[in-house]
């Protein structure tokens, strides 16, 4: 055999056992391939990583967390995250120079706030821009400038004259641009008048008061005191009453308690001194006035300022401090007021008015406070929902401010800042993200009626009114540092009470230990706080023990979200103890002391009532954003519907049924709606959490409810009031009302000529409160039998 058939065996040897290492080879990789297969798919823990499969389709590589509540964990860090330290810092920039409301101001801190959520891990940020109308005073031309004057008649000399601006008290306050006190949408012009004429508070009670004494303001300017309503209304009733011009005051009685002395008030201590004076709108409208109902984008529609349904005030209006008033209220003459009109100005005996101490003098008013179309932003910051981003939790805060703005709104700006970036970082350093979207929002000209908020409203009520669940609202962190003291719609009641239980008290020197035991112990049910709402209106509350929580009127940016979207709506602060300090609002309130020193050094001494409140906000969102079924009580709503339906029975039950209106009607609807949430929340209590279907028909339900309460129509005269419970009153602003539809209807009703068509009114809305109800009643049923059993009266 020759060589070549040697070599031609060896290689068919060769080819024939590397044929046997290949096959065992795949046969191998196959093995452990499926070896592998195996290995993963029943040694992977599946409650870690995938819904465990139940009836239904599967849906592969879904995280079981979209049939659980958020890790309970994240709620601790949160609130241990925010810092008290971190809060001063920021409220020390933001506080540091006058944020006016279109101002170059406005737009640097929109800007700085979009750069720090983008810093600091929020998901997106935008800013909204507005063209509105908004309201300043002269500045320039100090021949020309707002001022209250009294002037001799016969000689035309100047008696006196108001300042033009706030004494500095404190280096801080130096900047030039302080804007001088002003109310904003002040009717221009200058009037003068030798009558002058005391109206106490300028309430409608108060003007009853001088109609008994046959004391008529028409023609004459008049002088009242804040406090009590809202100033708009106050200016709008001087007007109704025929008075030419209306001067406001800062009465010691109500913003510093009769102290007085310069040793006793800021900056020694909160109290107003004497040349502080309180700016603001008096416009009773909300958002921009030359769009009422839309957007005020750039192809946006507008009004005349001269046209009616613009809503801007017809009355000449200036605030001034107690020195002020003090020089004005010495030149009146008249008989004395009772107890109750009395304030505490020094030195002066308080009197109904008339003609001045010396008949050739006379009170002159020169208003040259102008409006202007200027630009204002919203800057919104977002956190993206891990399972449900269609679905957002609200919170906002507006940033505009008067002045320094250190309370209002700025220590709530801060607070925000805070609870941002303790989330923000959670989610950038992937320890947490929220079942749902979380949405911060920062109010561009809130000050002059609400501007940004409602703007963005409408801009966006369809993707609101559509996806969102709550709005929790911080205008201001605090207005002293005695109690949590909270407004609410009932539905975010258990929400609030169960995030207070879990944040400490502030005070670690007493002996309540959570914010809710120091709020229990401070507005328990019983309260007489004026503030809060009906004793039977919180009467039903999960807890054993209830607060005191106060109604929603429309004092700042939670209004639109109830009115307009139908959102359960809340305002969370600290605040003052009212027994100690019966006042309307914080002493230092709107003036330009209302600075860092104040809140710092007097106010919050170490930023622990701040960071007690951001701790509570923070929690109520996280709650709202993370647990499966939305923590909204429906029962507790309706028991309190049963509870306001019998107030208004005791106010006005017997006058309905007079004028032929069956107030038993109303009684049955909400026992209805009581039947049907307690069969809902039956429901609710056995739904199926692995069916994640299931639970968001619950949850469609719960965001829904609240929305099933607005009248399209709007209230009777307001249409773009439309929440049929709660909304504010129409003789206070600021004031909550429950059924204020029909109360403010029934308002002086036996004054009104027109008799029958004041009360086909209140009738047609009596029918409408009724037809509201039922419809929120069918919203609770089950899906498809949302419609009552039909039964043919055959009699």
């Amino acid at each position: 055999m020759s060589d070549s058939h040697e070599y031609m065996f060896k290689d068919a040897d060769r080819s024939h056992a590397n044929r046997k290492i290949w096959i065992c080879g795949a046969v191998a990789i196959i093995v452990g391939f499926v070896i592998g297969i195996l290995i993963g798919r029943f040694a992977t823990c599946p409650e870690e990583n995938e819904a465990p499969k139940q009836d239904g389709t599967f849906l592969p590589g879904v995280s079981d967390s979209i049939i659980k509540d958020g890790d309970p964990k994240i709620s601790e860090e949160i609130i241990n995250g925010i810092q008290a330290d971190n809060i001063r810092k920021y409220l020390r920039d933001l506080s540091e120079n006058p944020h006016l409301a279109g101002t170059p101001a406005d737009w640097e801190q929109a800007d700085n706030l979009r750069k720090f959520w983008t810093d600091n891990g929020l998901d997106e940020v935008f800013i909204s821009e507005y063209d509105v109308l908004l309201s300043y005073p002269n500045t320039t031309d100090e021949d020309n400038m707002n001022q209250i004057q009294i002037v001799d008649n016969s000689t035309g000399n100047i008696i006196y004259k108001s300042p033009l601006y706030e004494d500095i008290l404190d280096e801080s306050e130096n900047k030039s641009n302080v804007v001088p006190p002003f109310n904003a949408f002040s009717k221009p012009g200058t009037v003068e008048s030798d009558q002058l004429i005391y109206v106490n508070y300028g309430r409608v009670e108060d003007y009853t008061h001088l109609d008994s004494l046959n004391i008529n303001v028409s023609g004459k300017i008049v002088i009242a005191r804040y406090g009590k309503i809202f100033r708009g209304d106050k200016a709008n009733l001087a007007y109704v009453h025929g008075a030419i011009g209306i001067i406001l005051y800062s009465d010691p009685a109500d913003y510093a308690m009769g102290q007085t002395d310069s040793s006793q008030v800021y900056p020694h201590d909160w109290w107003l001194p004497a040349s502080g004076a309180q700016r603001g709108t008096i416009f009773l409208g909300s958002g921009d006035p030359l769009t009422p109902g839309y957007p005020a984008t750039e192809t946006a529609y507008r009004l005349g300022e001269d046209e009616p349904e613009a809503g801007l005030p017809k009355i000449i209006t200036h605030p001034v401090g107690y020195g002020v008033a003090e020089k004005i209220l010495q030149q009146m003459t008249g008989d004395n007021v009772p107890s109750d009109w009395e304030g505490k100005v020094p030195n002066v005996t308080y009197r109904y008015g008339g003609q001045l101490t010396n008949s050739t003098w006379k009170v002159k008013m020169r208003i040259s406070t102008a409006n202007k179309r200027v630009k204002t932003y919203n800057v919104i910051g977002i956190i993206r929902g891990a399972i449900e981003p269609d679905r957002y939790v609200l919170m906002g805060n507006h940033r505009d401010a008067w002045v320094f703005g250190a309370i209002d709104p700025s220590s709530g700006t801060a607070v925000m800042k805070e609870v941002s970036r303790v989330m923000g970082q959670l989610v950038k350093t992937n320890k947490w993200r929220p079942r749902r979207s979380i949405i911060f929002c920062s109010w561009g000209a809130e000050e002059y009626g609400l501007v940004g908020s409602v703007e963005w409203v409408e801009q966006y009520i369809k993707n609101l009114a559509e996806r969102s669940l709550a709005y929790l609202n911080v205008d201001l962190a605090l207005q002293g540092n005695f109690s949590l003291r909270a407004l609410a719609t009932p539905l975010l009641y258990d929400v609030i009470f169960s995030a207070t239980k879990k944040v400490p008290n502030p005070d670690s020197t007493e002996i309540h230990k959570t914010v809710y035991d120091k709020w229990k112990a401070s507005f328990p049910k019983d309260s007489s706080d004026p503030n809060s709402v009906p004793r039977s209106f919180i009467n039903t509350c999960t807890f054993n023990l209830c607060l005191s929580v106060g109604g929603v009127g429309s004092g700042s940016d939670y209004a639109p979200m109830v009115q307009m979207v139908g959102l359960p709506v809340c305002d969370v602060r600290y605040t003052f103890d009212p027994k100690k300090y019966p006042l309307s609002s914080y002493p230092l309130y709107h003036s330009k002391y209302e600075t860092f020193k104040a809140v710092d050094e007097i106010m919050d001494r170490g930023f622990k009532h701040h960071q007690a409140t951001g701790q509570v906000w923070a929690e109520m969102a996280r709650t709202l954003a993370d647990t499966m079924i939305i923590p909204l009580d429906v029962v507790n709503f309706s028991n309190e519907l049963i509870s306001l339906a019998n107030t208004l029975d005791n106010d006005y039950g017997t006058m309905l049924r007079n004028n032929s209106i069956t107030f038993d009607d109303l009684k049955t609807v909400t026992n209805n709606l009581k039947t049907e949430a307690m069969a809902f929340k039956s429901r609710v209590d056995n739904v199926d959490k692995y069916n994640p279907l299931a639970v968001r028909h619950i949850n469609d339900q719960l965001i829904l409810f609240e929305r099933s309460f607005l009248d399209p129509q709007g209230l009777p005269g307001r249409p773009y009031a439309r929440h049929v419970l709660f909304a504010e009153s129409q003789v206070n602003t600021y004031a909550g009302s429950s059924f204020p539809g029909l109360v403010d209807s029934l308002f002086e009703i036996e004054k009104d000529p027109d008799q029958k068509g004041r009360w086909n009114i209140v009738k047609k809305h009596f029918s409408v409160i009724l037809f509201t109800i039922e419809s929120a009643t069918s919203t609770l049923r089950d899906v498809t039998k949302f419609m009552p059993v039909f039964i043919k009266d055959r009699s």
